[in-house]
């Protein structure tokens, strides 16, 4: 029988439930129960039965360009929208990608900079 991936884990200099807190509120997942500021790992959930996205304290900082990211559609709402929603919960814009005729992607950095991307919604 094959594995199956359980977590996503991001290594963190800071606080790992603060940057859990980002991911929670931007794609709408629940943290875990257990966990508490100041915990070495946080842990959000996938309600749907996919991996969690697991979050663990490291000692040493991000020196190059993320080699897994991930790419994000809206749902609800436009590009534009989702990205003034993720500045707003910490992200950072770090290149626009959209094309004249709308496709493409804006690359996003979150608050301990992994980047991911935003792609065009259903709405835009």
């Amino acid at each position: 029988m094959n594995p199956t991936i359980r977590h996503i884990t991001f290594d963190c200099t800071g606080d790992p439930y603060d940057l859990a807190s980002f991911w929670s509120a931007l794609l709408g997942h629940p943290l875990s129960d257990d966990d508490k500021p100041g915990d070495p790992e946080a842990l959000i959930e996938d309600p749907n039965g996919g991996p969690g996205l697991l979050f663990v304290r490291v000692e040493e900082g991000k020196t190059a360009k993320n080699r897994l990211h991930f790419d994000l559609r809206p749902t609800n709402r436009t590009r534009a929208e989702e990205v003034a929603r993720a500045i707003g919960l910490g992200a950072r814009r770090l290149a626009d990608r959209t094309r004249p005729d709308g496709k493409g992607w804006v690359v996003m950095a979150a608050p301990e900079g992994n980047e991911f991307c935003i792609e065009r919604g259903a709405q835009g």
